[in-house]
């Protein structure tokens, strides 16, 4: 198993990159969210610099941002800087987008974008549609300047539903997708992306994939909704109560039953924002802090904490993650986003990281 963190993007925190590569993480992966983050590239590389051996990627980059031949060249040049040790997630945007109240990509602009994406920085010729005309478009990339494609920079394609799950296995190296409780089960997201590779007439072999995760690790006789845990991860547990938030409301839908519990406290607390602003109400701290009496509501809600993250005293998160390498997984992250994220990387490594 793989271990690494994903971090919200941020330009003041490179030295966290240093720590996690002492820690013996794997990688690190960066937000992409241009409205309220660090530009994602500009964290990349100098993390890139100042780093020897952890992969640094974005996790995941937003197709509806960036051209595709923008997010190439981006990550070739930080490619330049550490040969090898860049690579790329890509996501249709729900933050991203939602931030500036659109929706995330559909699934058919999303298959066409990672399919100029994944041609360009194999440094194909392929044809790309701009403004309504089509060329063909390739990266003028000369080895000796610039920017460099090879190593080749594996592209991770995230997906949480079964079609966009394909489209990781058409193009992708890799499919970055949630496990249960909230998500997909191991084998039954492989499948799906092994619908994409076959339409492809693409092998499996060397395909990996990557699970994003919460983690809430108790300390002995600590109960989950401590006031400790909840200041840890609570803006992660909120980032799902966000999503589902501009879910409903984009499709008139009720709410999942697993929020049911605290839906009516959570429309109380946003009633203040006037509607047309929820959007940025919605996602200004994501997975960073709480708004006021969000803590509230996670500590009268102890389910939901366990319906959004990966729980247990370190022994425990050591037997759940094993059962999840022998199910297929090969890649974990963790997110955050505050400053627990120092003290927290350094106790999963010693405590969990250190038995598997």
């Amino acid at each position: 198993m793989e271990f690494a963190v994903c971090m919200m993007s941020d330009v003041d925190e490179i030295g966290f990159f240093n720590h996690a590569e002492n820690l013996g993480y794997d990688a690190v992966w960066i937000t992409d969210s241009q409205m309220m983050m660090s530009d994602c590239y500009a964290v990349m590389a100098l993390a890139a610099q100042q780093t020897k051996t952890i992969k640094i990627g974005t996790g995941t980059s937003v197709c509806g941002n960036r051209i595709p031949p923008a997010h190439v060249a981006a990550a070739a040049t930080a490619n330049r800087i550490a040969p090898g040790r860049i690579f790329l997630g890509f996501g249709t945007g729900n933050t991203a987008m939602r931030t500036m109240s659109q929706p995330p990509m559909k699934i058919k602009d999303y298959h066409e974008f990672i399919r100029v994406l994944s041609a360009l920085l194999r440094g194909e010729v392929v044809d790309y549609t701009y403004e309504g005309r089509t060329y063909p478009i390739k990266m003028l990339v000369h080895e000796e300047k610039y920017m460099n494609l090879e190593p080749k920079i594996p592209l991770y394609v995230s997906g949480f539903g079964p079609k966009a799950m394909a489209v990781a296995g058409e193009f992708g190296d890799g499919l970055v997708f949630a496990i249960p409780p909230r998500g997909t089960p191991v084998k039954e997201a492989m499948a799906n992306a092994k619908v994409g590779a076959d339409r492809a007439g693409r092998s499996m072999a060397g395909f990996r994939n990557a699970a994003l995760i919460n983690i809430a690790m108790l300390e002995q006789g600590e109960e989950v909704n401590s006031d400790r845990i909840i200041e840890a991860i609570g803006p992660n547990v909120m980032a799902s109560v966000y999503y589902f938030y501009n879910f409903t409301k984009e499709r008139q839908a009720d709410p999942p039953d697993f929020l049911k519990d605290i839906w009516k406290g959570y429309l109380e607390l946003i009633s203040d924002t006037p509607p047309e602003h929820r959007h940025f109400r919605t996602q200004e701290y994501h997975y960073w802090k709480l708004h006021p009496g969000e803590a509230e509501l996670l500590k009268a809600a102890p389910q939901l904490i366990r319906d959004t993250c990966m729980v247990g005293r370190p022994e425990e998160l050591v037997e759940q993650i094993r059962q999840l390498e022998a199910d297929g997984l090969q890649h974990i992250m963790w997110a955050t986003g505050n400053e627990a994220k120092w003290r927290f990387a350094e106790e999963f490594s010693r405590k969990v990281m250190a038995r598997l």
